[in-house]
């Protein structure tokens, strides 16, 4: 991405004879790859393009729009017998090439011996990513995970080696090799494992179908089912997997839909280039 998407509130309002249709609050960019926070009337019901949000008792719910995401949405509101459709209209973003050379050939045509481990590697995070929670912790104003210079950023398509590869879907935080890595969310831990491309990995539930992926790590600090606090400690950074050097690669994901970090409502970013 070139340049920074700042986020916005939209405020979705009625008046007159539909009076009694209830008021939504949309925070967050319209824009490809953003994560949205929503609130209406309690005991509502959500829908984004015809799929059922999960709804808390006071009526916040997210969802999100991915990488190459079309540009018309709609979002539909059940409130006490009255339905409301809103049409959302969201901007495209445009993607930085990337090439980075000196990566280890293994990584960029992986040996058939491999193969395997890679398919069970992406069924577990798949598995992982599944989880839909009633944690509230995403509703809270996240902290960046780690400090140091954005070396990498969403939606940019990286050429290893001369060869072209999927999009990069996260933010890179260049930092050295023992960093420390703090949740930006409150959550529970779904993974800890090292895995073939993202070396040791680390995916975090924040609830709401919202989970954190922490990648290239050199050392865990929590497990399993922990239950972790914002700020809290929990990896450091390390340069393990396909890197061509130590940094913190996060990723926000909505389910499986990926999206970018440094878009969270929020989030306390400076501006990359």
């Amino acid at each position: 991405m070139k340049g920074w998407v700042k986020a916005l509130s939209l405020l979705v309002s009625v008046s007159g004879a539909l009076a009694a249709k209830p008021e939504v609050e949309l925070i967050g960019a319209l824009t490809q790859g953003s994560l949205l926070v929503g609130k209406t009337a309690p005991g509502s019901e959500v829908y984004f393009n015809d799929a059922a949000l999960i709804v808390s008792a006071d009526g916040r719910f997210v969802f999100g729009v991915g990488r190459d995401a079309k540009l018309t949405h709609q979002l539909k509101i059940k409130s006490a017998g009255e339905e409301q459709v809103i049409e959302l209209t969201i901007s495209a973003r445009q993607y930085d090439i990337q090439r980075v050379n000196g990566v280890a050939q293994k990584y960029v045509t992986p040996p058939s011996d491999v193969s395997e481990r890679i398919q069970q590697d992406n069924v577990q995070v798949r598995k992982a990513r599944e989880t839909v929670s009633t944690l509230p912790y995403i509703f809270d104003k996240p902290v960046m995970p780690a400090q140091g210079r954005i070396s990498g950023v969403y939606g940019s398509q990286r050429i290893f080696n001369g060869e072209p590869r999927n999009p990069h879907y996260g933010l890179d935080v260049a930092a050295p090799i023992g960093a420390p890595v703090i949740a930006p969310l409150s959550g529970t831990v779904l993974l800890a494992k090292d895995l073939y491309y993202s070396g040791l990995t680390l995916i975090v539930d924040h609830g709401f179908g919202i989970n954190s992926t922490f990648m290239h790590l050199s050392k865990f600090h929590v497990a399993v089912g922990d239950t972790v606090v914002q700020g809290q400690k929990i990896a450091e950074v390390g340069a393990t997997g396909r890197v061509t050097g130590p940094h913190l690669d996060w990723r926000i994901n909505w389910q499986q839909e990926r999206l970018d970090p440094a878009l969270l409502p929020g989030l306390p970013l400076t501006p990359y280039p």
